[in-house]
C-alpha cells in the first residue's frame, strides 16, 4: 500500500506536495529530493512473483528465509527498486527511464515501511528535454539504507508535477 507522502526537499527547506496543495510551479534543481513511502505486502510479493517468475522460497517460506540467515520472508529487491521509476514518472509524466545502478545493502521484509528517495545530482538540457541524473536510495525505519544507486532519466520538463495517482 502506498502512503500518501511525496515531497521535495532543497537544502534545509521542505516543500510538501500533495493533491490538495494549490498548483504552484516548482522547477527541479540540483539537490532537490523527491520521496515516496510504501509498505510492501504479501499480496505485492505474490503479484510481483507472478510477473517476473521469481518463486525463490526466500520470498514465500519463512523457514527457508530463516535457514538462509534472514528474520523472515523477503520482498524482492527489484520490487523495492521499482519505487525509483514510480517517483520520477509520477512527478514528470512522459519521462523516459534510461538507466539504473543498484546496490542491495539490507533486507526488506514484508510489512516494512520503505521510503524511496531520488535526489537530482546533475541536469543537462538537450533538444528541449532534460537529462537528469539522480542519486537513488531506499530506507527502512527512517535511516537504514536498504538499497542505493544512481538513475538517469530523460525529462520532458523540469516542472515538478504533484502526484495525483491512486494509493497503489
Amino acid at each position: 500500500m502506498f502512503l500518501k507522502s511525496s515531497f521535495i526537499v532543497n537544502g534545509s527547506s521542505l516543500r510538501y506536495l500533495s493533491s490538495s496543495s494549490p498548483t504552484t510551479s516548482i522547477v527541479l534543481k540540483i539537490g532537490d529530493i523527491l520521496r515516496h513511502k510504501r509498505i510492501f505486502t504479501n499480496e505485492d510479493v505474490g503479484e510481483y512473483s507472478k510477473v517476473c517468475h521469481d518463486a525463490n522460497p526466500l520470498h514465500f517460506d519463512s523457514e527457508s528465509a530463516r535457514a538462509a540467515g534472514f528474520q523472515d520472508r523477503l520482498v524482492h529487491g527489484m520490487l523495492v527498486a521499482s519505487l525509483f521509476p514510480r517517483i520520477i514518472s509520477s512527478h514528470f509524466p512522459g519521462a523516459v527511464y534510461v538507466s539504473q545502478s543498484l546496490h542491495f545493502r539490507s533486507p526488506v521484509y514484508i510489512g516494512d515501511e520503505i521510503s524511496g528517495e531520488v535526489q537530482a545530482i546533475n541536469i543537462k538540457e538537450n533538444k528541449k528535454r532534460y537529462i537528469a541524473k539522480f542519486s537513488t536510495k531506499c530506507f527502512k525505519n527512517g535511516d537504514v539504507v536498504v538499497l542505493d544507486g544512481e538513475a538517469m532519466a530523460i525529462l520532458p520538463t523540469l516542472a515538478v508535477e504533484q502526484v495525483h495517482s491512486p494509493d497503489k
